[in-house]
């Protein structure tokens, strides 16, 4: 299986309210070949269920849980990841 070519990088934190509409759309997109990533920012209401059950109905979307950290350290963190995996 090949690398995807789009990867959406989505930081969660207190957003159970919209959560699911937001996960929804991206998933109605017309475009296939993605993957989603899903940073849990240590939120304490059901939104790190949500990133979980998402992630158990559709490989495209991966799931990461941590302490909160803000979402500027989130996106950097897997910006950093994706660079490094990219190249093995």
């Amino acid at each position: 299986m090949s690398s995807p070519k789009i990867s959406i990088i989505v930081p969660v934190y207190k957003v159970e309210k919209y959560f699911r509409r937001c996960l929804d759309s991206i998933v109605a997109q017309i475009f296939t070949d993605w993957e989603c990533i899903l940073v849990d920012d240590g939120s304490h209401d059901n939104s790190g269920k949500i990133c979980d059950e998402y992630a158990q109905k559709d490989y495209r979307f991966k799931v990461i849980h941590q302490e909160n950290q803000g979402a500027s350290v989130v996106r950097k963190k897997v910006w950093l990841n994706s660079l490094f995996y990219s190249h093995l």
